[in-house]
């Protein structure tokens, strides 16, 4: 047998927002019909953005699953002097830019030989 795809039922708080916003971005000499195929626009509208968000919402939660199981599957490491990182982690380098510096020294030095002119 084959699946039919139904359409999943609008809720109604979500057909009376969209013909609330209908209602309120009317034009004068709009007739009912018109509004009316507006707010279907606006209910399909808040329909996928309310799928969209549903879909982000299980992504996330699969991805917070599986770094937890990932964290209670990891071995206990024993804390030593040194840091308690396991032999075969990356580890994490930070590196700062030179550049605030340099800008800082020359400004430093345009302001030094700006006095020294001046007196």
């Amino acid at each position: 047998m084959a699946k039919t795809a139904k359409k999943p039922a609008i809720s109604t708080e979500t057909k009376e927002e969209a013909l609330k916003i209908a209602r309120a971005t009317q034009r004068p000499g709009q007739t009912k019909e018109q509004t009316r195929l507006i707010a279907m626009g606006i209910q399909k509208g808040i329909d996928q953005y309310k799928k969209q968000q549903k879909t982000k919402a299980r992504a996330l939660d699969r991805r917070l699953k599986t770094i937890k199981r990932q964290r209670d599957n990891e071995p206990v490491v024993e804390k030593t002097n040194e840091t308690a990182v396991p032999k075969n982690s990356p580890s994490v380098v930070y590196r700062q830019s030179r550049l605030p510096w340099v800008l800082l020294g020359l400004s430093w030095a345009a302001m030094a030989v700006y006095f020294y002119l001046l007196h």
